[in-house]
This record gives structure tokens, sequence and C-alpha cells, in this order.
């Protein structure tokens, strides 16, 4: 690839694939967004003839960084990809598979990291100190966990049971679940604040980022929420997965 001071990020979801580059030190990005539908069938070689595709668009890039909606550890995928139920994913090595055909070296992370990673630079070093925590509420709950402004990747909080009941906390405070069964605000705001004081007990963290598309409503929920720490919306909005793979790439 041609020499550039720019990254291509790359954001997996389960329907689209977003792209673009970027200028990592800064966290913007520095080209127009592409966005492509991503393969139903979500297989591991559709997956990465897609994201080939992708990368062979931006051949100027200086390296390339992949969010990917699992759990991600040294490019090997450890965990079934979020909202899709299908086989064959665990054990796939899939930096290597895209390194191999690109000839290049590809990052890949955990998506919800990587919408993380985006975040805490907006920090100030005074707000990163303590422990932070990002939260996307989207389809599920993802999160991303710092510890003095590290990524402690993987952390899978939205799989943490709420007190006192049987379920998952995505099972009840994803976005998606105030949509399909149709709550008010005060009353999403009610299960989200429960599940809070559960990350809150176990974590004593000194900020908490909510991100995911419910964040552009911020507004109409964080009035409502109570706890002990700092509870603020994301602000790299719908480039923050794109912005943050690119910046996992400088972790590698």
């Amino acid at each position: 690839m041609e020499e550039s001071a720019h990254t291509l990020g790359i954001d997996v979801g389960g329907s689209s694939i977003k792209a673009a580059l970027v200028d990592s030190a800064r966290g913007v990005l520095v080209s127009e967004r592409v966005v492509i539908e991503t393969p139903s069938g979500f297989a591991f070689s559709e997956i990465v003839d897609r994201l080939c595709e992708v990368a062979r668009s931006h051949a100027s890039a200086s390296a390339i960084g992949v969010g990917f909606p699992a759990a991600v550890r040294a490019g090997i995928v450890e965990s079934p990809p979020t909202a899709h139920e299908v086989d064959g994913w665990i054990g796939c090595d899939l930096a290597q598979a895209l390194c191999d055909a690109l000839g290049c070296d590809v990052s890949v992370a955990n998506d919800a990291d990587c919408a993380g990673l985006a975040e805490i630079a907006r920090l100030t070093p005074e707000e990163r100190r303590g422990v932070v925590i990002c939260l996307t509420l989207g389809t599920g709950v993802g999160s991303a966990l710092f510890v003095e402004g590290t990524l402690v990747p993987n952390s899978e909080l939205g799989k943490l049971y709420l007190a006192d009941s049987s379920e998952v906390a995505e099972q009840s405070v994803a976005s998606r679940i105030k949509t399909e069964a149709n709550l008010s605000w005060e009353e999403w705001a009610d299960r989200l604040g429960g599940y809070l004081a559960q990350v809150d007990r176990l974590f004593l963290p000194s900020r908490v980022i909510l991100g995911g598309g419910v964040s552009a409503d911020a507004d109409l929920f964080l009035p409502l929420l109570r706890m002990r720490c700092p509870v603020v919306a994301a602000q790299s909005g719908n480039d923050a997965g794109i912005i943050g793979a690119a910046r996992a790439t400088l972790l590698s």
C-alpha cells in the first residue's frame, strides 16, 4: 500500500459494514464514510471477502483496523458474533486471514471496545482516571472497560445478571427492548438505572459513557438517572466504531 498518515477503520455490524480513512491522532474521519451491506449469511469466507473489497478500495491507508461484533483475542474470534446464529466462527483467526489476503497487517478488535477507544480519546487526563466504562445500548449491550485509560478488552458487561433477576442486562435494558416492549423513557430509564446500580456496585466507576443510537436522545433519559459518578452521552455518534477501529491499530 502507498505511504499514508491515515488508517482505514472498518466497523462490522449485523446489517452493514461502515468504513472510512481516519486521522487516528485526531480521531476524525478524513474521507467519506462508505456503507455496504453485510452478507446475510455472515459466513467467515463471505465476511473476509467483503472486508477485502472495502480495504482494496482504500489502498492509500497505512494501516487497517476492524471492529467486529464478538469477543476477539489476538485477532482470533472467541465468541459467536452478536445477533447472528451462525456456527464456525469460534477459533477463526480473522486478522491473519485478512493479512494473508491483503498482504499487510490488519488489527481486529471487539466492536464495543473500538467504540470505547473513540470515546476515551475525547476525555481529558483527569477524566480518564480510575475506572471508566463505555456502554453501547443497541440490539444488545456492549461494553468497554478502561482502568487509568488502559483498555481491559472483551469485558461483556451486557452479560451481567441483574440483581434479583434471571435476566442478563441486555435482555432488559438494550434500546431494542425499549422499542419492542413499547417502554416510555421513564420506564426504560428505571430499568437502566437498576443496571447501572449493579455496575456501580461491582466496578465503582469514576465515569460512565452511554453510546449507541439511543445516545442521540440522551436529554430524554439522562436526567432520569441517578448514579454516584458522572453519566454522560457518547460524543462520537455513528463514527465511533470506525474511529475506534482505526485507533485499535495503535494498540497492536
